[in-house]
């Protein structure tokens, strides 16, 4: 990367880390919050649930205008509505309204991930996607390893309305970081090429792109059942404080997070679709882990090994996103396409497991979980492994380059 392309990189690192960061202060403390209110294991699914929903029906739209239009026009709203928002959140005092809340923060969202994540894929030099897209993809996990215990904390300490507070204010800090540090739109490589990207319904044929969408589909519904109900399960069963349930979410997303740049490194030089493949199961292994925990100890070790398969697959799984997106000149579609699937994964990984608490037993969604997450493993594989056209796993895509 030229110096250029190094500030809007390190802008992009730090706005989406700030972002991150204040959303996962509030994700361990949803739940038992929603829970307190009255909210069903439904409810509770639907609360996470519903900010899949919206961000799924938007992606698409947003994707497709970046590629047209630019990344920064979508970048700089999409931060001010999520700093907006966040402080919504102190107003709300039933589950109506925080499923409400939710809703609208996964249509400001729908502005910024997919659109984000092509705009670094855009300064992306070549041969050396897994390096930038592990480096970059630190920012989104170091910041939902820290969120969770900073909310623990700040909730242990002050309340929830501090929470809610410190999200909007890193927010904002992103907001800032953006209007001011990224260059104009005219100026960006997407705009400045012209061309008239890939329309969704040949996205939809492409079997490597399949193939990326039901890994990333898969994986975040581990991540919702995870996410949503661990902390109800750690609070109803082994009755441990906010602080312990922020550091049980934050282990596996501070590893995933630790090593993902060494794994992008190696992504760069080894099979993409094996790395995916054996850190899926991995992630399988350790989802199931989460049913035969007794004691907190054990939850740790289950988080770990989940941090560990992640680290390993998505390095590989975003660097096979950036080759395809820059082969058909539609990366804002491609990114915006996996992140439909982030989406729909976490709407499906959030109901199927709140169904579960209802109807049978909290615990029966880890080994759903475990399932879904092998089988999906088998089926990205097939649909890449099996598509004549894919040269993911070739080294031809590795010129020799230096990392710093």
């Amino acid at each position: 990367m030229d110096k250029r392309d190094r500030l809007i990189f390190s802008t992009l690192f730090f706005a989406i880390f700030a972002t991150v960061t204040g959303v996962g202060i509030v994700v361990p403390l949803l739940p038992v919050y929603a829970h307190d209110l009255g909210a069903s294991g439904l409810y509770i699914g639907l609360i996470f649930g519903a900010f899949s929903l919206s961000r799924t029906f938007f992606l698409p739209y947003f994707g497709m205008l970046s590629d047209r239009k630019g990344r920064k026009i979508f970048i700089i709203p999409g931060l001010l509505a999520y700093t907006l928002i966040s402080f919504t959140f102190l107003f709300s005092n039933s589950v109506q309204a925080l499923i409400v809340i939710r809703f609208i923060q996964g249509i400001a969202s729908a502005m910024l991930m997919p659109v984000i994540q092509a705009y670094v894929g855009d300064i992306t030099p070549e041969g050396k996607e897994g390096w930038t897209m592990g480096l970059f993809n630190m920012s989104l996990f170091f910041g939902l390893s820290i969120g969770p215990v900073l909310g623990g904390i700040i909730n242990d300490m002050f309340s929830l309305n501090a929470a809610f507070i410190a999200m909007g204010l890193l927010s904002f800090i992103s907001f800032l970081l953006a209007q001011f540090l990224l260059p104009p739109t005219q100026s960006e490589k997407v705009v400045r090429r012209g061309k008239a990207p890939e329309v969704w319904r040949l996205l939809l044929k492409d079997r490597d792109i399949a193939g990326l969408f039901i890994f990333r589909f898969v994986y975040t519904a581990c991540i919702g059942i995870i996410w949503g109900f661990l902390p109800v399960l750690a609070d109803l069963e082994l009755s441990l404080s906010s602080s312990l349930i922020g550091t049980l979410v934050m282990l596996g997303i501070l590893v995933s997070g630790m090593i993902h740049l060494p794994m992008g490194y190696l992504a760069d030089r080894l099979n993409k679709k094996m790395m995916v493949f054996i850190g899926g199961l991995i992630a399988g292994y350790a989802v199931l882990s989460f049913f035969w925990s007794s004691h907190f100890w054990d939850m740790v070790s289950a988080s770990i090994i989940f941090g560990i398969g992640g680290g390993i697959a998505m390095p590989a799984l975003m660097a096979m996103a950036v080759i395809k997106g820059n082969r058909i000149g539609a990366m804002g579609s491609v990114m915006a396409f996996l992140t439909v699937g982030h989406s729909l994964g976490m709407l499906a990984g959030s109901l199927l497991a709140g169904l579960m608490m209802d109807m049978v037993r909290l615990r029966y969604a880890f080994p759903m979980g475990a399932f879904l997450m092998i089988l999906g493993t088998c089926i990205f594989l097939m649909c890449t492994g099996t598509n004549k056209d894919s040269s993911f796993d070739t080294k031809q895509n590795v010129p020799a380059t230096k990392y710093p």
